[in-house]
């Protein structure tokens, strides 16, 4: 067998983070922020067992609530405490939620414990940060893309399984693996998981005040945020709207044959990385072009094929532009990686939920067209903040 190259070495470990300590953070990643997305197909067929009808819906708002609570509460504790511990009590706190979740009786128990999944799943956002924070300069965008392609594998899979699970096994199975799951991750972060090394020493309070001087003083992260808050106010209205579409008389598929839609997007997860190495310093905006070609594609090609072609190009996008700048401002962000991190995906949620009630109404006006011309325009308009921003910043250069 042939020695490794230098190269590939370099690739395999990094200042100290090896691969296999990669793939453990990635696995982590795709694992805690899939969690929050297992009731979204399972809620037909929660309706029906606890006898609910229309009130289900509660379940899915109440993971989302927990989920935006856990990035303000939570992550920022990550620059006051060592992230492992943090991490830890997030895992455990997880294991216990999705428990609950497979035994609650009827649907307020539910509900509450949707609330602490979409709280504890915030273990993604701890990781990242975590991540940059253990990678020098030179390597940090390369992990940061092995761990957010895990991220976004994670959104896109996890409703998949969870589809297959319910419909064979019953909604609360699926909680039960996710249990598993949960203790899993759990015993596999404390055997590896390095300390970190917080520097803040501010208290919890000052901490979560201290959010609006971050974004009073960040232009780049506030530049940063908008720009993928826009482009994922697209994504969000895509998904959101595409199970309507292919479940409709157009395409006439089942839930389940519509959700493997999802494993046709993670083809856009596999190219990103080259699309970074190709594109260099201008990979954001390359990203963003791809996801606004993407959703003109699918405005123009209503079928199996341009609706996969358009799916590949959105995910290569977003995920391009994704790591471009969640690399860069957390680069900047010294002691306070926890608290950018907050801003930057909080503000995504928001836009992603808006998404999905704009995109929702605009189905309802104008049907798929008038859906991705919604998220064309959003995406442009942030490739045309990029590019301002890129040329403001040549000038003062």
């Amino acid at each position: 067998m042939n020695a490794p190259s230098t190269e590939f070495k370099h690739q395999i470990e990094v200042a100290g983070m090896s691969r296999g300590l990669i793939m453990l953070l990635a696995a982590a990643t795709g694992l805690s922020v899939g969690t929050q997305y297992y009731n979204q197909p399972l809620l037909g067929l929660i309706a029906d067992s606890l006898g609910i009808g229309t009130d289900v819906s509660l379940v899915a708002i109440a993971t989302q609530v927990g989920y935006a609570l856990g990035l303000i509460l939570l992550v920022p504790l990550g620059d006051r405490i060592d992230r492992r511990r943090l991490i830890l009590i997030q895992c455990l706190g997880l294991t216990v939620a999705t428990l609950c979740a497979s035994a609650a009786p009827e649907l307020y128990s539910l509900s509450l414990a949707s609330i602490m999944i979409g709280v504890f799943a915030t273990i993604a956002q701890q990781v990242i940060p975590l991540a940059s924070e253990l990678s020098p300069a030179s390597s940090r965008e390369r992990v940061l893309a092995s761990i957010t392609s895990a991220l976004l594998v994670g959104v896109l899979l996890a409703r998949v399984i969870s589809g297959f699970v319910g419909a064979y096994l019953g909604w609360r199975a699926m909680f039960i693996v996710g249990t598993v799951l949960s203790l899993m991750m759990l015993a596999g972060l404390a055997a590896k998981l390095p300390h970190s090394q917080p520097q803040s020493r501010a208290s919890y309070i000052e901490l979560l005040v201290s959010l609006y001087g971050v974004v009073r003083d960040g232009a780049e992260l506030r530049r940063a945020t908008l720009v993928q808050s826009l482009v994922f106010f697209g994504f969000s209205a895509f998904w959101t709207i595409l199970t309507l579409l292919l479940q409709g008389p157009e395409f006439g598929m089942s839930s389940g044959t519509a959700g493997l839609f999802g494993v046709v997007a993670l083809g856009g997860v596999m190219l990103a990385p080259t699309g970074l190495r190709v594109a260099g310093q201008y990979a954001g905006h390359v990203g963003i072009g791809l996801v606004v070609t993407s959703f003109v594609v699918m405005a123009a090609f209503v079928n199996l094929i341009g609706l996969c072609i358009g799916a590949v190009l959105m995910t290569t996008g977003l995920q391009m532009s994704l790591i471009y700048n969640q690399s860069r401002i957390l680069a900047l962000a010294g002691t306070a990686r926890g608290r950018f991190n907050t801003i930057f995906m909080a503000s995504q949620f928001a836009f992603g939920a808006i998404g999905s009630a704009v995109g929702s109404f605009a189905w309802q006006s104008g049907g798929w067209t008038a859906v991705m011309t919604l998220a064309a325009i959003a995406s442009a308009a942030a490739l045309l903040l990029q590019f301002t921003h890129h040329s403001k910043a040549r000038t003062r250069a």
